[in-house]
């Protein structure tokens, strides 16, 4: 019973992030969506954001699984923001801040620690579970609102590229998290 305890308190905090994410991801539905430059600073915070989650598993799990994991994280989304970068420059454009990105940033910033206080086979499952809610909730960001506002064709392919590795990245998670319970 105790170990059930744990699960609900893990499944409770993965639904709540979701819920911020979710509402991160209803201030990007506007009236006019938007612009390219901000869907591309929300779409380079989602990939850092990433990125950390993946470098505190590499700091805290002893998992080889874990490990190979948050090691594709950490390549395929630094590769899919160096491209993002390389675009912008190529474009001479800045991507802007948002409310969006703050959101996502604070919400992140409590995930992580709550990740930090974990070990052993409780931060994996915490970070497994989280890592597929995190990916389900970014596809369907991309999917249904990031990429229908994009008006750059360039920066359009380059979020469906993106999409494309992160459904894949989505696929693993979801067999980590059945591998692990």
């Amino acid at each position: 019973m105790k170990g059930t305890g744990k699960m609900l308190k893990m499944i409770i905090g993965v639904l709540t992030a979701c819920a911020v994410m979710f509402g991160a991801n209803a201030a990007i539905a506007g009236e006019d969506g938007p612009s390219d430059l901000e869907i591309a600073h929300i779409a380079y915070t989602a990939g850092v954001i990433d990125i950390r989650y993946a470098h505190l598993a590499l700091a805290i799990s002893d998992n080889p699984d874990i490990h190979a994991f948050a090691e594709t994280m950490v390549r395929d989304h630094t590769a899919v923001n160096d491209a993002a970068l390389a675009l912008l420059k190529k474009l001479n454009a800045s991507p802007v801040d948002n409310a969006t990105s703050q959101a996502l940033n604070a919400s992140a910033g409590e995930k992580r620690a709550e990740l930090s206080a974990l070990s052993g086979a409780g931060f994996d499952k915490a970070y497994a579970a989280n890592e597929l809610a995190y990916h389900q909730f970014v596809n369907k960001t991309l999917e249904e609102s990031l990429i229908p506002a994009a008006d750059n064709k360039d920066f359009k392919e380059l979020l469906g590229v993106a999409l494309k590795t992160f459904k894949v990245h989505e696929g693993h998670a979801e067999n980590l998290v059945e591998g692990l319970n």
